[in-house]
């Protein structure tokens, strides 16, 4: 007996594919807006945090829709990505993957701002003092000791767009090898005589890969903790 059956295999692959797009995408940008939230006070900053976190707040439905206004063919974004590019958004894979992101973007953001701002800036100032520039302080000394909260807010988020359903199905619809992932493929399953099993499958490799995720982001982060010089 086959461990998974083929469409099992489908969509956790689809799952997995959309969900590191996802995060590919999604993961300099939280990187770099947690940066600005973090360490810089302007006017309007709270309704900047504020429209970051309405995916948190918001119906995953309605994300799915206003994704599908803008970016569908017809739409803004969607009409200049296609006459430009030739890409088309909605009702594909990489659809998908931006609804996934988006979705765990606020996440993201929260758990990288938190480890900036845990920063101790004395030692960029003095690392400053001894010559050395913005971009090499960055990278040799705010960088490294803000990895535990990337490691957390990266597996957290890939966890995040693993789950992503409302978004998605609104956004890509379900379409079996295109946009059908896990929690999609349950849903359908659930709808259908006949097919709890499969539900039941599905729930059960669900709860697998998110439970392998969460410990893998324990052990990354346990790991460069040590490395620091923390404690295990």
């Amino acid at each position: 007996m086959d461990l998974f059956t083929p469409l099992e295999i489908e969509a956790i692959w689809l799952s997995l594919k959309v969900s590191i797009w996802a995060m590919f995408w999604s993961l300099p940008i939280a990187l770099g807006t947690a940066w600005i939230l973090a360490r810089y006070n302007f006017r309007g900053k709270f309704l900047v945090d504020g429209i970051i976190h309405l995916p948190l707040v918001l119906p995953p439905v309605v994300i799915g829709y206003v994704l599908l206004v803008l970016m569908g063919k017809q739409g803004v974004i969607g009409q200049f990505l296609y006459d430009v590019f030739g890409v088309t958004l909605a009702f594909s894979w990489r659809g998908a993957a931006v609804a996934a992101g988006i979705m765990a973007f606020p996440l993201i953001v929260r758990a990288i701002r938190l480890s900036f701002e845990a920063v101790d800036q004395r030692l960029e100032a003095a690392a400053r003092t001894l010559g050395a520039k913005p971009v090499s302080v960055f990278l040799s000394v705010t960088l490294p000791l803000t990895m535990p909260g990337i490691v957390n807010g990266s597996i957290l988020g890939f966890a995040r767009c693993l789950g992503e359903f409302g978004a998605t199905i609104t956004f890509v619809s379900n379409i079996p090898g295109e946009t059908r992932t896990l929690p999609i493929a349950l849903y359908g399953f659930s709808q259908v005589p006949g097919g709890e099993e499969a539900a039941f499958r599905i729930v059960v490799i669900s709860i697998i890969i998110a439970l392998l995720a969460l410990a893998g982001s324990e052990i990354l982060a346990r790991r460069i903790r040590v490395r620091l010089g923390g404690s295990s």
